[in-house]
């Protein structure tokens, strides 16, 4: 199992605790990534909002392409997974900024690609906000694009033209290419029929929000299925598989259900609400989702990564039998309890 964990860009995880003691800030971010190289983590996401959905539209929330580029030449090990969202992103440019950032971190940059859902940030931000499935016929020109610009048409990897409904690139040069080859690995989610086919046939890894081992271990099967009907088959390459996980390690099972008692207390006019809402009904989840879920992003409790230290690895161990390869875990405050999940769980 390999351990990332998301990299708090909006000061916490929890929509009704103001302050989580995790600020949203460089230096915050900087200590963050360097102390989780020295306790083994494997990889950090770097969530990509121009709002705050947690805390509120008003708080602050960091840039993720500038924050993954500081961290990039800061870190030695950590594998930096950046979201991007095409919406935002013209994607030629993209291709030439994530390859510069792989250099900068000697090969360490994956994307995480996100097909936006939130219809008041673009307007803030004057961009056009497509409709669901609109938004994914955007994403699969995109990452043809971006794959094509780092592959390149010709025997120098050069030369790439392209001409969609969204984008048009003639004879792309882009260099110098990115140090992972053949490209660095393209992570996405989604619970919608048009999101899970996309995925399947042209990402590398699928990431879910937080669920059981046996409903993950059913997402994973049917994955795979649609791989194969892609004619992608499961060796060439493998697709991997991440969940995220909200990790409550305590002493005693009653302590942790205590931790889980406090951070589930919300109220529906908590800052955020409105924001989660507009979540909802953008997306196509397969899964109604409760208060309780609201409350922790990500659905990450339904994962079940709360108890003493032998019932989350318990858990871990469940998951890793589902066919799970990485965990990403929220934690509260981020820097304290990561010290304890390395120390008790890892």
């Amino acid at each position: 199992m390999r351990y990332g964990f998301w990299m708090p860009v909006f000061g916490g995880w929890l929509r009704n605790v103001d302050d989580e003691g995790m600020e949203a800030s460089w230096a915050y971010t900087k200590r963050l990534a360097q102390r989780a190289e020295q306790l083994g983590y494997d990889l950090s996401l770097i969530a990509e909002l121009n709002l705050n959905d947690i805390k509120g539209v008003a708080a602050p929330s960091l840039d993720a392409w500038s924050t993954a580029a500081a961290l990039a030449a800061v870190t030695e090990r950590l594998e930096l997974m950046v979201a991007v969202r095409p919406t935002f992103h013209n994607p030629a440019l993209l291709a030439k900024q994530a390859a510069n950032i792989d250099h900068i971190a000697n090969g360490r940059l994956t994307l995480n690609v996100v097909s936006s859902w939130w219809a008041d940030e673009a307007t803030k931000y004057g961009i056009h906000f497509d409709q669901h499935d609109d938004r994914y016929a955007r994403t699969r020109e995109w990452l043809d694009v971006v794959a094509g610009c780092w592959a390149g048409a010709d025997e120098q990897g050069q030369n790439f033209s392209y001409a969609g409904h969204y984008y048009q690139v003639e004879n792309n040069v882009l260099s110098p290419k990115p140090v992972r080859t053949p490209r660095p690995t393209l992570y996405a989610g989604g619970e919608s029929e048009t999101a899970k086919n996309l995925i399947a046939s042209k990402c590398d890894a699928y990431l879910m929000h937080g669920d059981s081992p046996a409903t993950v271990g059913q997402k994973i099967a049917d994955m795979r299925e649609r791989r194969e009907r892609a004619g992608l088959a499961p060796g060439s390459p493998a697709m991997t598989f991440g969940v995220a996980g909200y990790a409550i390690v305590r002493d005693t099972a009653e302590a942790a259900q205590k931790e889980v008692i406090r951070i589930t207390d919300v109220q529906q006019s908590a800052a955020g609400y409105k924001n989660y809402q507009q979540w909802i009904t953008g997306s196509k989840l397969e899964q109604k989702v409760s208060l309780e879920d609201y409350s922790v992003s990500n659905r990450g409790l339904r994962s079940g990564l709360v108890g003493t230290p032998g019932q989350v690895r318990e858990k871990i161990a469940a998951f890793e039998e589902a066919g799970v390869d990485l965990l990403l875990l929220q934690m509260s405050p981020q820097l304290e309890e990561m010290e304890r999940f390395a120390e008790q769980v890892m």
